[in-house]
Parts: structure tokens; C-alpha cells; sequence
């Protein structure tokens, strides 16, 4: 089920990627820089891109200790496991939290809102809150359920098939590999919201 998912979110998201790139190829107004509109100003210095890239190495990074969790967990050991979780959880945790700074700075401070843009053409912002909300819910969503799964883990409800929410067969741990799938593919789409949104 959750493949089938996942292949249902990989269109929503290839239609939002491509309605942006339909969108910022056929304005008329000026398209804003964001190497100038996402850039910080650090020790009295513009660093461009700055924050997005320090969101993409955190995200990358979660990635990693996923994957080790996943592979602690058909080892069978839970500790490890569950400290892996609540790592990752922590890193998405980090991401969404820089979103929300990004997210503030760009409101407050360049005045750009979903319906208009005083820096050009107005799809700017529609289109930056849509697609990068769209995943930030998704990154949100998957700390919960990371959160969920660590515990379920940690007490054991996997080795003794405990009736509840998100718990599989007796002493087996795939549902913390289904989370890995649903965690790997929120990092790609990042990727490509990274490559089409921030360096395009």
C-alpha cells in the first residue's frame, strides 16, 4: 500500500513541479532571483542560498540515519533502532523548523505573500507556498509517524505483536522499513523541489 501511495504523491508532485515551470516560463513579469530572494546576511555578508542549502544536507542526512534504523531493525535491535528513529525524527524536526524561518523571513521581510510578489511576478509566491507547504506537511506528517514508530519499538510492540496502530507481525520490523520508503522518497522530492525551485 504504501508504494501505491507514493506513486499517487509522485504525480501530485511532478504536476506542481511542472505547473510551476509552465508558470515561470510563460509570465510576462519578471521571475525574482532567488539566489537574491533566498539569500541570508551573515557576519554583514549576503550569503545566497545559504539556509536552503543547510535544510538540504539536514534532509540529506536523515536519509542516512533512516536507513541505518532500518537496517537495526531486521537486526533486532530495538535500542539502536529507536535511537535511529528519534535521530531522523530530530533532522525532519530541524528541516521543517528552518522552513518555517524561511517561510517568516519571506513574509515579513520581503513582503511576498501566495496572491502577490512586490519583487515581480506575482505566481512567485502562489507557487513557492504550494509546492514547498505541500512538502513541509509531508516532512511534518513523517516526524509524527517516526515518533509513533520509535516508540512501538522501544516497547517492544513489534517483538510481541501487540494489537494496535502500525504494528506488524510477530518479531518482525517491516513497518519501520515502510517508513523508511515513505522518509527516502520525501528526501528525492526535496531534491528535485531544490534543483527546479532554488537553482533554476
Amino acid at each position: 500500500m504504501m508504494w501505491i501511495f507514493l506513486l499517487s504523491d509522485t504525480f501530485i508532485f511532478s504536476s506542481f513541479l511542472i505547473s510551476y515551470m509552465t508558470v515561470r516560463m510563460s509570465t510576462t513579469d519578471p521571475w525574482p532571483n532567488p539566489s537574491e530572494v533566498f539569500a541570508l546576511v551573515l557576519f554583514g555578508k549576503k550569503i545566497p542560498l545559504i539556509l536552503i542549502a543547510i535544510m538540504t544536507f539536514v534532509l540529506i542526512s536523515s536519509s542516512g540515519t533512516m536507513a541505518m534504523a532500518v537496517n537495526f531493525g531486521y537486526r533486532k535491535d530495538r535500542v539502536k533502532t529507536f535511537v535511529l528513529l528519534l535521530v531522523t525524527a530530530a533532522l525532519g524536526a530541524t528541516f521543517v523548523g528552518m522552513q518555517a524561518f524561511e517561510w517568516t523571513k519571506l513574509i515579513v521581510d520581503e513582503g511576498i505573500r501566495p496572491w502577490g510578489n512586490p519583487l515581480g511576478a506575482a505566481q512567485f509566491g502562489s507557487t513557492f507556498f504550494m509546492i514547498t507547504g505541500f512538502h513541509g506537511t509531508h516532512v511534518s506528517i513523517g516526524v509524527i509517524f517516526l515518533i509513533i514508530v520509535a516508540i512501538k519499538v522501544i516497547r517492544g510492540d513489534l517483538d510481541h505483536e501487540r494489537p494496535g496502530f502500525m504494528t506488524g507481525r510477530k518479531g518482525k520490523y517491516e513497518i519501520v522499513e515502510i517508513m523508511g520508503l515513505y522518509w527516502h522518497f520525501v528526501d528525492l522530492v526535496w531534491v528535485f523541489i531544490f534543483a527546479v525551485f532554488y537553482l533554476w
